[in-house]
């Protein structure tokens, strides 16, 4: 059958003219943050990686296509919209045969950006191993996607709600590359520092480029992660995140979340205990992962000219 793909006009001519492209997801669109604070985000990243010289690539499914970029229309469409369903690797070609709306999980987008030839996605934190997954087994997809799926990944590292040393264990089991950017220790998402050695540490976006090239020609599958810190002026200590985040642990077990219904309650619950700030936390490093992609991919882009 004939994949129903689309590319907008943007990633259209970017691809024709073998340019730097960068993936970005659509659920910080759909789930992360309301109208009309959603578009303008959305529109200030995608903003930042054409400032910084590749051209972005949002991803999504409207009525069962699978959009490659966005053209403005749709991207507004999409942050107006409503129900439309979280996608991960389980569900999008479910929803795609079902010519439903779908916002793109980390998962979802890097196959999604791997079946376009895009080799670089700019995210805020990935998914991982939920505190408890030792009884609730509750692990996200984006772990074994990217033990499988050819695309580098640029985050702030996994989002702070999570048993962080779990999921780089199994991180590490998986054989996934995980590096961080410019300093010796994991970030935490809305924190600088982890306290978790970094097992690789890179401080250049040519130095990422060309390991991915060479896990290509070593056919290696899967791809790279790319903890690149939040900026020191928009960081929250772990120190004040910590009881945050164990407030919102224990409201989301008393409430009875569960699946994928624990992220989005527990990133809401704390951006009320925050009064706002781990919003704006998030979007300083959502920014910051979309520089630093955009940069990454050019100097793919240029290795690939010589």
């Amino acid at each position: 059958m004939t994949l129903p793909i689309v590319f907008s006009s943007e990633i259209a001519e970017s691809r024709a003219s073998d340019g730097a492209i960068v993936a970005l997801e659509s659920t910080i669109i759909t789930h992360g943050m309301p109208y009309p604070q959603n578009l303008e985000t959305a529109r200030r990243v995608e903003a930042t990686v054409r400032e910084s010289g590749a051209t972005p690539a949002t991803i999504a499914v409207l009525n069962g296509t699978l959009h490659i970029g966005l053209e403005p229309a749709e991207l507004e469409a999409l942050a107006r919209a409503k129900d439309v369903a979280k996608v991960s690797r389980a569900d999008l070609a479910v929803t795609m045969a079902r010519g439903g709306n779908g916002a793109t999980t980390v998962a979802a987008t890097m196959i999604a950006a791997q079946i376009a030839g895009i080799d670089v996605f700019a995210t805020g934190g990935i998914g991982g191993v939920h505190t408890g997954a030792e009884t609730s087994f509750d692990i996200s997809a984006d772990l074994q996607e990217l033990a499988q799926t050819a695309v580098t990944v640029i985050c702030a590292g996994a989002k702070a709600i999570l048993d962080l040393n779990k999921t780089f264990e199994v991180l590490e089991t998986l054989g996934v590359p995980v590096i961080a950017y410019g300093q010796d220790e994991l970030p935490a998402f809305w924190s600088r520092v982890s306290a978790i050695p970094a097992p690789l540490r890179m401080d250049s976006a040519a130095e990422i480029a060309a390991a991915q090239e060479m896990r290509s020609a070593l056919g290696l599958p899967g791809g790279q992660l790319v903890a690149n810190p939040i900026p020191a002026e928009a960081e929250i200590t772990a120190e004040i995140l910590a009881p945050v985040i164990a407030q919102a642990q224990a409201d989301a077990d008393a409430a009875g979340i569960s699946a994928k219904a624990v992220t989005p309650f527990l990133l809401q619950r704390i951006f009320e205990l925050t009064e706002g700030r781990s919003l704006e936390a998030n979007i300083a490093l959502v920014l910051n992962n979309a520089r630093l992609a955009a940069e990454i991919s050019r100097e793919i882009v240029a290795a690939r000219r010589k």
